[in-house]
C-alpha cells in the first residue's frame, strides 16, 4: 500500500503513549583511536571489535556480505560513516535503567578496546584528525551521502567523518503534548549547545569554538533549526514539511539511488522514474525521516539532537534534563519561553557554538536560562520521585550540569584549560 498524507499523520499518532508508558532512550556515540599514533581505526579494527564484542551477546547485522551493525535485544551498535560507533538503547522507564545500560555497555567496550590497543574519546568532534586522514566503511548509504551532502553544506563531511553526539528520545501522550514539547525545545536549542558543550579542541589545536561540532552542523545539508520549528507545531505541519522536503536517497533492496532533487511527494505521486514510478512504503517514510538531521526531530518520538558527545560523569545528564522539564513541568517551561521571539532564538543558536554560555537570548545570558531550567528540571525529577537501590532519585544525575552553572564552566573550557597544561590531549581518553 502507498502512502498519503493520512498515513503520515497516522504514523505520527501512533507514537502518542500513556503517562505511565512514557520512557526515554539514549543513543551516544563514541571516537575511536588507536593508542599507539592518535589515529583513527579502520573498518578491519571495527570488525575485530565487533567479534570481540560477540561473547556478551552481541549479534552481527549483514548489509551483502559487508557487518555494518551488532544488536542484542532491542539494543543496536551501528556504525558511523567515520568507523564512529552508536549505541542505540532501548525505550527505558527512567534514568536509572537508561544509564544503566550505557554503563554496561561501555563496559563491555572498554573491556574489548582494553585487548585491542584502542582508546576510546567521548568528545563532540574528532580533536586529533584531519578529514582526508580518515578512514571510510562499506556501509552502502555512506558513500551516497558522501557524493551529495556537501552539495548543499560545506561542512556536511565533517559532520559526517568527524563529529559525535549523543541524542536523547522521548515520547508524547498525545498531539498536543507533543506540540508543546516540541515548541519547547526548539526555543532552549541555544541553552543545550551551550550547557553540553565539548568540542573546543580540532587537529590538535585549540579552536574559536566552545562546540566545533554544532557549528559544523549549523553549515551541514539538511541541518538547522528552521523558522518554522519555533511556531505552533502539530502533526499535519510537520508533515507538510517533510512531504515537501527533497529525498537524501531512495533504497530499493540493498541498492541506493540517488534522488535527484525529487521531494517525498513526488515519490508519493510516483514521479521517481528510476523506481518505475514505485510510491513508497512505511520503510521508506522512516529512512526519508532518518535522513533529516535538524536540530529537533519527529520520528513517532522527539529526538534531541544538539548535545556534543561527553564522557561518562556527564553522559547521564542531558537525558535526565529533559526528562525532569518536558515529563513534569512542561507548562511551567512554556511560561518561561512565551515571550521569546523566533529572531532572538536564531541569533542566539548561531552565537552559542562559539560564546557558549554567555550568550544572550531575551536579553539575559545562556548562563542565568540555564539555572532557572536546570532548577525546573531537577525540581520535576524529585516530584517523579523514582529511586535507585541506594534510595537517590534521578536529579543526582544533574550533578554535572550543576557543576558547569555553578562555576561557569562549560567541558569545552575546561579541556582547554587542561589542554594548555598538559600540552597533551590524553586527558581526553576514557578512563578504563
Amino acid at each position: 500500500m502507498s502512502l498519503n498524507k493520512k498515513n503520515i499523520i497516522d504514523y505520527f499518532q501512533s507514537g502518542s503513549k500513556s503517562h505511565n508508558e512514557c520512557g526515554i532512550g539514549i543513543e551516544h556515540e563514541k571516537l575511536l583511536f588507536y593508542e599507539k599514533n592518535n589515529q583513527r581505526i579502520n573498518y578491519e579494527s571495527i570488525l575485530e571489535m565487533f567479534n570481540e564484542l560477540y561473547e556478551f551477546g552481541w549479534k552481527p547485522v549483514y548489509e551483502g556480505e559487508n557487518i555494518i551493525s551488532l544488536n542484542k535485544g532491542k539494543k543496536n551498535i551501528t556504525l558511523e560513516p567515520g568507523n564512529q560507533i552508536e549505541l542505540s538503547g532501548e525505550n527505558l522507564k527512567n534514568i536509572h535503567e537508561a544509564c544503566s545500560e550505557s554503563q554496561n555497555y561501555l563496559f563491555e567496550l572498554k573491556q574489548v578496546t582494553k585487548r585491542l590497543n584502542i582508546q576510546i574519546v567521548s568528545s563532540g568532534f574528532d580533536p586529533f584528525s584531519k578529514l582526508n586522514e580518515i578512514p571510510s566503511n562499506p556501509k552502502k548509504r555512506y558513500s551516497i551521502m558522501t557524493k551529495e551532502m556537501p552539495k548543499e553544506g560545506r561542512l556536511s563531511l565533517d559532520m559526517m567523518y568527524r563529529s559525535c553526539g549523543t541524542q536523547v528520545n522521548l515520547d508524547y501522550v498525545s498531539e498536543n503534548d507533543f506540540s508543546k514539547k516540541f515548541f519547547v525545545l526548539n526555543r532552549i536549542v541555544p541553552i543545550i549547545i551551550a550547557l553540553f558543550a565539548n568540542s573546543s579542541i580540532i587537529e590538535k589545536k585549540k579552536s574559536k569554538f566552545l562546540s566545533y561540532r554544532s557549528y559544523v552542523w549549523q553549515n551541514t545539508s539538511r541541518g538547522g533549526l528552521p523558522k518554522i520549528f519555533l511556531e505552533k507545531m502539530d502533526f499535519e505541519k510537520y508533515a507538510d514539511f517533510i512531504i515537501n522536503y527533497p529525498i537524501l536517497f531512495i533504497q530499493k533492496n540493498e541498492s541506493y539511488f540517488n534522488s535527484n532533487g525529487k521531494t517525498f511527494k513526488d515519490f508519493m505521486e510516483g514521479k521517481i522514474k528510476q523506481l518505475k514510478n514505485k510510491r513508497p512504503s512505511n520503510k521508506d517514510l522512516q529512512i526519508h525521516l532518518s535522513t533529516i538531521f535538524t536540530e529537533i526531530r519527529l520520528k513517532n518520538y522527539i529526538e534531541i539532537r544538539s548535545l556534543d558527545t561527553c564522557e561518562w560523569s556527564c553522559h547521564c545528564a542531558g537525558p535526565a534534563f529533559f526528562l525532569g522539564i518536558l515529563y513534569q513541568n512542561l507548562d511551567t517551561a512554556l511560561d518561561i519561553i512565551k515571550n521569546w521571539k523566533a529572531e532572538e532564538v536564531l541569533n542566539a543558536y548561531k552565537e552559542a557554538p562559539k560564546k557558549g554560555l554567555q550568550t544572550l537570548l531575551h536579553n539575559k545570558s545562556l548562563l542565568y536560562w540555564g539555572k532557572i531550567f536546570l532548577k525546573l528540571s531537577e525540581e520535576g525529577l524529585r516530584k517523579r520521585s523514582i529511586k535507585n537501590k541506594n534510595g537517590k532519585d534521578e536529579s543526582v544525575f544533574l550533578d554535572s550540569i550543576k557543576s558547569i552553572l555553578s562555576n561557569n564552566k562549560t567541558k569545552a573550557e575546561l579541556s582547554i584549560e587542561k589542554f594548555k597544561i598538559n600540552k597533551s590531549l590524553n586527558f581526553l581518553y576514557e578512563k578504563n
